[in-house]
């Protein structure tokens, strides 16, 4: 390991980037999917069945990367695991028992006799919606450093507002991508209704996340920082004025363009990533513990290490297998 260098040090950060790393392909994996699931109140009945079609090969597969992660923090940051999932244990609850609901009703939607098929497309969406919330509000508690007031607890409600709807505008420029006709029309304008919270989620972290803690106000706005980091939030509004602009001219009569909101959503999700990724290293609870801090000891991570050289390829592999097989428009799922 000492070839290396250092292994108290480059062990912790491999393994905080490899969390990060899970998170975010979570987010945008799962982040489409379940935001599929929010919009089903607003589609018809075929419509939701092709939009289930558009997520069927993938949704499982997604989920994957939450494991991933959380197998990460509790077997690499141990410490920061108790002291997280502690703080978060009833949201945490929540977002299982939505995942569970999700799963369950996806399967039984297929067979279930016509009078039952709409109290399951209910349970795909309550399961959605728990889960999007959820995650939400666990975000915004973790932005405010795991503290419970008044003031934490509603700036967490409202980030749980923002992305689920978020979660929905992703799910809407995933469905622009994934159908044609009369229901691609219809993302569009669901798209159309939800970059604003797109807009405002981000806005929200971005300004929260800076006076919440001296130290990320210091990393942000201290010259030359301040400099260096303009580029992210340019770059975002940016990308916003032409998601904005497209969706205002599509589709297409080709479809050239329907990628384009999709791409252009992951873009900003991965910037608004790496933009908290920045604020709140090296800390894993923030300004409480730090990834070095929380670590398990070098020969631990060491043997984890190789385990995850070995597994995480296969997870890659996979994911961009099923992308690449069901790529194209999405056809009626059936188990026939």
């Amino acid at each position: 390991m000492e070839l290396f260098g250092d292994p108290g040090t480059w062990l912790p950060l491999t393994f905080a980037a490899l969390m990060g790393l899970s998170i975010l392909i979570y987010v945008v994996l799962d982040g489409f999917d379940l935001g599929v699931g929010v919009l089903f109140p607003f589609a018809e009945e075929a419509e939701k069945d092709r939009m289930i079609a558009s997520i069927g090969p993938f949704w499982d597969a997604n989920e994957t990367w939450l494991v991933l992660a959380i197998g990460i923090l509790l077997v690499a940051f141990p410490t920061a695991h108790g002291a997280i999932l502690t703080a978060l244990y009833l949201p945490v609850a929540v977002m299982l028992i939505g995942l569970i609901l999700r799963g369950v009703a996806f399967e039984f939607r297929v067979k279930a006799p016509a009078p039952w098929k709409d109290s399951w497309n209910r349970a795909f969406f309550a399961g959605s919606l728990m889960t999007s919330l959820s995650q939400g509000y666990m975000l915004g508690l973790y932005i405010m450093g795991l503290q419970v007031t008044w003031f934490t607890l509603g700036f967490a409600a409202i980030t749980a507002v923002f992305l689920t709807v978020a979660y929905s505008f992703i799910g809407a420029t995933w469905l622009i991508l994934k159908t044609d006709k009369a229901l691609q029309r219809k993302a569009v304008g669901w798209a159309k209704g939800g970059i604003w919270g797109v807009v405002l989620g981000l806005g929200a972290v971005s300004v929260a996340s800076p006076f919440v803690s001296p130290r990320i106000f210091d990393k942000w706005f201290s010259v030359p920082e301040i400099f260096l980091l303009a580029p992210l939030p340019l770059i975002s509004a940016a990308l916003v004025a032409l998601l904005a602009y497209a969706l205002r001219h599509l589709p297409t009569k080709d479809d050239g363009w329907a990628w384009f909101p999709f791409v252009a959503t992951i873009t900003l999700f991965v910037l608004g990533f790496f933009g908290m990724a920045y604020s709140f290293y090296p800390y894993v609870v923030p300004e409480q513990l730090t990834i070095y801090e929380a670590a398990s000891a070098p020969e631990s991570l060491f043997i984890i290490l190789i385990g995850t050289l070995f597994v995480l390829p296969m997870i890659m592999g996979y994911t961009v297998l099923s992308y690449v097989i069901f790529r194209g428009k999405a056809t009626l799922l059936s188990y026939e």
